[in-house]
């Protein structure tokens, strides 16, 4: 793999650091010297090539994942949005809207039929409706829908290294 995600070229990333990628998306945690008795290098190594990832964007940061439900955040829903209009005005105060409630984990502009989706976390069908009513009052929306999940078949972070 060789992408540079500050400046979308290409990093080159061999073997060695796709080990130490896969490692770390797994538990951040795990001590550098731990991870260069893994991939077959010394501490020094292994730590530069850690920094050179980070300085390169392909490691962007490294966060404690929380469990929605142990945090009373059982309820999952994504949220589909038509644009009222399609130019940059709106579509920057859509998403600086959007994008200001904490309840918004993730947020995409899509192609199809709806312009956006957003993964939305609440506690409960009450808190959904708090929110939803807040996100259409703020900007002129054209159509919403908004489906839940009932189960969650797969959830990671980890994405594949080759």
């Amino acid at each position: 793999m060789e992408l540079n995600s500050n400046n979308g070229d290409y990093v080159k990333v061999d073997a060695i650091d796709a080990q130490i990628l896969r490692i770390l998306q797994n538990d951040v945690t795990v001590s550098v010297n731990d991870i260069a008795e893994q991939v077959g290098l010394s501490t020094t190594p292994c730590w530069r090539r850690i920094q050179k990832l980070e300085a390169s964007g392909v490691i962007q940061k490294r966060v404690a994942l929380l469990n929605a439900e142990a945090m009373g955040l059982g309820t999952t829903a994504f949220v589909q949005v038509k644009a009222a209009k399609h130019d940059d005005k709106w579509l920057k105060a859509f998403a600086k809207h959007a994008s200001s409630f904490d309840e918004v984990v993730e947020f995409y502009r899509m192609s199809g039929e709806y312009d956006y989706m957003l993964k939305v976390v609440v506690q409960d069908l009450k808190a959904f409706d708090r929110f939803y009513k807040n996100l259409v009052s703020g900007v002129d929306l054209s159509d919403v829908t908004s489906s839940f999940a009932m189960e969650q078949i797969k959830y990671t972070t980890v994405l594949p290294v080759h």
